[in-house]
């Protein structure tokens, strides 16, 4: 089966919401017929302890996958297990029984999830009048993020009002947003185990992406291939959101997976201990120092450090895929309180200062969301790799500069780069007879993450050369100056004369001064100790095409007017330049 786009597959995924014995388990079997009920103690109690699932085709022909939760307060972990990825929530309410504690929890969780699709189904509706708990609890749910929702009254029992209830979820459905299919995938498993001959198999909800059987994915700190995929039941050749999925797995037992672990696109998501969140609003009660978290299907022990207003600062038992955007669920087991919490940075900056925790809350405070909240995020980092400013879930943005693996601030690189001239000029006038600072001193003085930054940021009249930031044109200090002139000009006179060692030592220029001249191009060192003057192996070239070919080195000596300290290193100089070709009898031609 064909599941390559949302309108292929049809599939929609709902989870169930609401107080023990009110009926989720029985109203999920009377809609699509199947047993949601995975675990002979759940079926032999009649208490749903753990997640269940179960699927139909509506009459439209779009197939629906229905995450049943158990709603024992006992069990609310399980429950915001299987919510945490779902987009859209079936609220089921007793007719007889109306809203009650565990209700109120539910809808809770719901409300600070963000859940913005609902529909209220009220059970058990041979039992009392549906109509007055309707009323109730859709004014009760007009005041939480899924605002208006449409309810039915039905009955599991007689089947009475369950085709209004399809025809109610086919709406819902409808209106529901279309999932990113080309999004980098993030699949929360809710159950892991081993099928015999398929080996390790896990299940979650996939909100956004695709899966295919090929797909290597990460988990932890190590890839795994996908060996297939299941989607409702039925191998499917790859499955795209949003979808319940089966995926069996190579290169992992299931002794090493646990509900709350994620399979992931390789570098799409940063893993963090440390997050900075917004609350929906400032606390009026005190935070719990150590609340638990929820995302996905992960729950996750924390410690919470107040920032300033309703921005805190989390520091996770372990680390987690997250991304700016995600949506976060705090409980507090104690209060049976829970907070809902938008993730704003997945690499926070450390707080050491006094007063910086507050500084911190006043700038998520003021921090836009979206392209403007990308834009301040990288204007605080100034450089950051552009692999994981995606991984952290920003899009790269306007004016931002890309320089090879680095995206730099608007503005930042044409700043940086105006600075590089202060950079060498300050370097030369303490080391005059450098040409330039080494990258890695640019670096330094830049405060860039990387030395590959430096090249895109060197601008004429500066270059690298030779690992180095010169400008081509720099003076020599003066005294060096006049010495290399007055040898250039000998060497006007006779290109070959060589000075000798004490007649550099004599003019002030040591190995320093000399290796200074030779970096400028005013010098050209042909061998140790001997220095002539750019231009000579022209000049040589030119008077060995008076000789006879091949000739000596005696010959060439006596052709350049010079002694044999300066031709033997000569003669092999333009041997390595590719001017002359040495033969077997040690005589030379010109190439």
């Amino acid at each position: 089966m064909d599941v390559t786009a949302p309108g292929a597959s049809g599939m929609d995924v709902i989870a169930t919401a609401g107080h023990v014995d009110h009926g989720k388990s029985a109203l999920v079997r009377a809609l699509t017929g199947m047993e949601p009920d995975r675990w002979a103690e759940e079926r032999r109690r009649g208490l749903t302890i753990d997640l269940g699932f179960a699927w139909t085709r509506l009459s439209s022909g779009r197939r629906l996958a229905v995450v049943d939760v158990p709603g024992h307060e006992r069990f609310v972990g399980n429950m915001l297990a299987g919510v945490g990825s779902v987009p859209a929530a079936l609220v089921v309410v007793a007719a007889d029984d109306g809203w009650s504690a565990q209700t109120a929890e539910h809808v809770s969780v719901l409300d600070a999830l963000g859940v913005r699709h609902a529909l209220l189904a009220v059970t058990k509706s041979d039992l009392a009048d549906a109509a007055p708990v309707l009323a109730d609890v859709r004014e009760r749910l007009a005041a939480t993020s899924m605002g208006e929702v449409p309810g039915v009254a039905v009955s599991s029992v007689t089947g009475a009002g369950v085709p209004e209830l399809a025809a109610a979820l086919e709406r819902l459905l409808a209106g529901l947003p279309a999932p990113d299919a080309a999004a980098p995938v993030r699949l929360w498993i809710d159950r892991a185990f081993t099928i015999t001959g398929a080996g390790t198999v896990v299940t979650g909800t996939l909100a956004a992406g695709t899966v295919a059987a090929g797909d290597r994915l990460v988990l932890g700190d190590r890839e795994v291939g996908v060996r297939g995929v299941q989607s409702l039941g039925e191998p499917v050749e790859r499955a795209t959101a949003t979808a319940r999925v089966a995926v069996n797995l190579r290169g992992v037992a299931v002794e090493d997976l646990s509900r709350g672990d994620a399979l992931l696109t390789p570098g799409a998501f940063r893993l963090t201990d440390v997050v900075d969140v917004t609350l929906d609003a400032p606390p009026e009660d005190p935070l719990p120092a150590e609340p638990v978290v929820h995302v996905g299907s992960a729950t996750v022990g924390a410690r919470l450090r107040p920032l300033d207003g309703a921005a805190v600062r989390l520091r996770l038992t372990r680390p987690l895929p997250l991304r700016v955007g995600d949506r976060l669920l705090l409980r507090d087991p104690g209060a049976r309180r829970v907070l809902g919490a938008d993730v704003r940075d997945v690499d926070p900056p450390e707080l050491r200062r006094r007063g910086a925790a507050r500084q911190r809350g006043a700038e998520l405070a003021a921090q836009p969301v979206g392209d403007a909240g990308a834009a301040a995020d990288l204007a605080r980092r100034r450089i950051v790799r552009a692999a994981d400013f995606a991984a952290m879930g920003w899009p790269a943005p306007a004016g931002a500069t890309e320089l090879g693996p680095w995206l730099l601030a608007p503005g930042l690189a044409d700043e940086l780069g105006a600075r590089v001239p202060d950079v060498v000029a300050r370097y030369r006038r303490l080391r005059p007879l450098e040409p330039g600072p080494p990258a890695e001193v640019v670096r330094r003085a830049l405060d860039l993450p990387g030395a590959d930054l430096v090249p895109a940021l060197v601008r004429e009249p500066l270059m690298l050369r030779e690992g180095r930031v010169v400008d081509g044109a720099a003076d020599l200090p003066p005294q060096v100056q006049r010495a290399v002139d007055a040898i250039r000009a000998r060497l006007v006179l006779d290109p070959f004369a060589a000075p000798e060692a004490p007649e550099l030592v004599a003019a002030g220029l040591g190995v320093r001064e000399l290796a200074a001249a030779v970096r400028g191009g005013q010098l050209v060192k042909i061998g140790e100790g001997v220095y002539l003057a750019p231009g000579v192996d022209g000049v040589a070239r030119t008077r060995l095409g008076t000789l006879a070919q091949p000739f000596t080195l005696s010959q060439a000596r006596q052709a350049w007017g010079t002694s044999r300290r300066v031709a033997v290193p000569l003669m092999e100089w333009l041997d390595a330049r590719g001017v002359t070709e040495r033969l077997p009898d040690n005589s030379r031609r010109l190439r």
